[in-house]
């Protein structure tokens, strides 16, 4: 080791020490530009990996809020079911075809240009320049600005109640679930339970 400190001295010592700084300068320099270069990937990659939990954790949110619709229509639709006339117990099994659908506000910015030039040879050319700039509205915590919330459309219905062997108590469940929820008789089946 001792041996190789001392060919590198003399080699400083005896060679042109112009052209080693040269040499040392480019290499300092390629050595930089790999550092930024590699930090610059590693950064992206971060960001990448950050952004797909973000967009797992806002699936996870829309389930969420999803189930909850559907579980926040069932027990409206048993507790209000189960007050009927001749009607006992009550379990309700709502089947959603959507997810719910958040529609945000845009700032629309529109530029219309028109710019007619003449050539030396007296011919006219008309330019016309259309652009469009689209921007989502945001909150000033970040959050988007939500012009309306449409909810998930109902794919069908099964009704299980006490009392629901008596025809006519059938008909009123039948009827009522397909007016609370405005959907046609097809989607709503209606069964009496044990």
């Amino acid at each position: 080791m001792e041996n190789l400190v001392n060919k590198i001295k003399k080699y400083l010592e005896t060679g042109d020490n112009k052209k080693i700084m040269n040499n040392l300068f480019i290499i300092l320099t390629l050595g930089i530009i790999l550092l930024i270069i590699t930090n610059i990937f590693i950064e992206d990659k971060d960001n990448k990996i950050s952004t797909d939990f973000e967009t797992n954790d806002d699936k996870n949110v829309l389930e969420t809020i999803e189930a909850d619709y559907g579980v926040l229509l069932e027990k409206k639709l048993e507790d209000i079911l189960s007050q009927l006339k001749g009607v006992g117990k009550v379990r309700v099994m709502i089947t959603l075809e959507d997810t719910i659908e958040k529609v945000p506000a845009f700032n629309t910015t529109k530029n219309n240009e028109i710019t007619n030039e003449i050539d030396a040879h007296g011919g006219t050319r008309e330019i016309v320049r259309d652009d469009m700039t689209i921007q989502v509205v945001t909150s000033g915590e970040g959050g988007l600005v939500i012009l309306k919330e449409i909810k998930p459309t109902v794919k069908g219905v099964i009704v299980i109640a006490q009392g629901a062997e008596n025809l006519e108590i059938k008909e009123m469940l039948y009827e009522a679930v397909k007016t609370v929820l405005g959907i046609s008789g097809n989607k709503v089946e209606v069964y009496s339970s044990k």
